[in-house]
């Protein structure tokens, strides 16, 4: 081998190494924002729990159980991480890299028929707190999901929640999943540019998506999901949706930490009933205002109908769950789900 060619190869190796290094540093930074403070320190079992969207608003008390220092409080130290769609933060669980998600109820219907048994611990929300929104340019002809036929529609993922129940809505209304596109363009910035640039129509997002659009002028409230009214109206009843799931396995094997990650989650909803919208923003970490923090505070005013008090499931929220998802999915539509092995009331009865 001559020296050119050997020196070409180190050369090569070399820029491979740095790139894998700017790649763990750049995976450390998001570990480490995700986080936050507040944290549990290094004392107490370790948790990991992966997020589908750290700084949506319909997620909110995961971050603001850590601000708060409620796992600290219960001993449990856990770390947040975040995936931009519930789908990714679902698939993370199911390989085992994470002990929990926070993301919506309905995955663990789906993952049941895929012989994959999950449950909800602790249910933080009684609807989807999502909004389906239709572009300024795309309005004259996107009214009501009967519009739905030969669109693109924006989804945080192929697979994940928003895909699910964009899907229900336009087979509610008439129109069958292979009349339009569901785009998977993430949250946030890269919704609101897909939304600018055309590449979609409209689509399912949530604060502080919502209100950064709104206030932009670049579309307008087809479908509001955030208020129990707004989800009866969509769905035919409350949806539960934003929630603290996990293998149930790992959950028969670890019950005294999951009393501690559901008394600190409990904790925090009730202590979000008791405080406004403002208050609420302040304990957030400040970033996560892009849109500046009187429109924080007002997206998180506009979502805070959606979650729950204590943690406990709604009565009739998973058969509507179960009835959307047979609407319009496959794997679901003839199977037989074990609807009381999707969730547990175990350890939010005891934290109340």
């Amino acid at each position: 081998m001559s020296r050119r060619t050997l020196a070409s190869k180190l050369t090569t190796v070399t820029a491979a190494l740095a790139a894998l290094a700017a790649l763990s540093g750049c995976a450390d930074q998001v570990s480490s924002h995700a986080s936050g403070s507040g944290g549990s320190g290094g004392k107490g079992p370790k948790v990991k729990i992966m997020v589908g969207g750290i700084d949506k608003v319909i997620y909110l008390p995961a971050m603001l159980a850590q601000r708060l220092g409620y796992f600290k409080d219960e001993g449990v130290n856990v770390e947040l991480l975040s995936e931009p769609a519930g789908i990714d933060a679902t698939t993370s669980l199911v390989a085992g890299n994470v002990q929990g998600v926070v993301g919506f109820y309905d995955h663990t219907l789906d993952l049941q028929t895929k012989g994959k048994s999950v449950e909800s611990v602790v249910q933080l929300a009684q609807t989807p707190g999502e909004v389906e929104i239709v572009s300024d340019k795309a309005a004259d002809d996107l009214k009501s999901p009967k519009d739905f036929a030969g669109k693109k529609l924006g989804v945080t993922g192929l697979g994940s929640s928003t895909d699910f129940l964009t899907k229900y809505l336009g087979v509610h209304d008439g129109v069958s999943t292979d009349k339009f596109s569901n785009v998977a363009v993430g949250a946030g910035q890269t919704f609101i540019s897909a939304l600018q640039q055309g590449s979609i129509d409209g689509g399912m997002t949530t604060d502080p998506t919502v209100a950064q659009i709104l206030d932009k002028k670049l579309g307008k409230v087809l479908i509001d999901m955030r208020t129990p009214g707004g989800s009866k109206k969509a769905l035919g009843g409350l949806y539960p949706s934003s929630s603290l799931y996990m293998n149930t396995d790992w959950v028969e094997g670890h019950k005294d930490t999951v009393q501690k990650l559901t008394n600190a989650f409990v904790r925090t909803l009730k202590w979000m009933s008791a405080h406004s919208a403002q208050e609420i923003a302040t304990k957030m970490p400040s970033d996560y205002a892009q849109g500046g923090e009187g429109l924080y505070a007002k997206a998180i005013e506009s979502t805070l109908p959606m979650f729950t008090k204590d943690g406990k499931m709604p009565a009739d929220g998973p058969a509507t769950v179960q009835r959307v998802l047979k609407s319009f999915n496959p794997n679901l539509k003839n199977a037989t789900i074990d609807l009381e092995k999707t969730y547990t009331s175990e350890f939010t009865e005891r934290a109340s």
